[in-house]
């Protein structure tokens, strides 16, 4: 086999389409386009977002309302009910402890909150937490510290 036998094989390649090339041809005169019109025309046609005059989606739809904050600090929230139901009494509870149980991701700030009660002491490390989860958790005999959370260590989610 030499270079000059190859062919593509049968039925994958079809004619070109010659138009204006006279009425025997099938596509003379018009050249498959009718007869007048926008789309007859050279460059006729409409954009792929037009609908027939009517207002279009594309501007129908709201776009881009308010602003993100870059600086925005996200929160993952952790309630005391929660932190009964997983952790033993006398633990120290860290945001490294609280990924390894799969209730936030390591790299994210947490925040304490106070639904549910606590019957435990445990030691709690988060960035932030509520008065009354506070009072609830120091009340069952934990201590509470609070950990240092610098701003930009992370962009906001999209």
């Amino acid at each position: 086999m030499k270079l000059h036998d190859l062919r593509p094989a049968e039925g994958a390649t079809k004619k070109r389409k010659r138009v204006g090339r006279g009425t025997g041809s099938g596509k003379g005169k018009t050249s498959g386009r009718g007869t007048k019109g926008q789309n007859a025309r050279s460059g006729g046609g409409v954009r792929f977002t037009f609908e027939g005059g009517q207002l279009p989606l594309v501007k129908r739809l709201p776009k881009l309302r308010g602003f993100n904050n870059r600086f925005k600090v996200y929160y993952t929230a952790i309630n005391l009910d929660v932190l009964e139901r997983v952790f033993e009494a006398n633990t120290t509870v860290t945001p490294a402890s609280l990924a390894g149980v799969g209730l936030a991701d390591a790299s994210d700030p947490i925040v304490v909150l106070g639904r549910g009660e606590i019957s435990k002491p445990l030691q709690v490390q988060a960035h932030r937490i509520s008065d009354a989860a506070r009072k609830k958790i120091e009340a069952a005999g934990g201590s509470v510290e609070l950990l240092a959370w610098e701003v930009n260590k992370r962009l906001p989610r999209s």
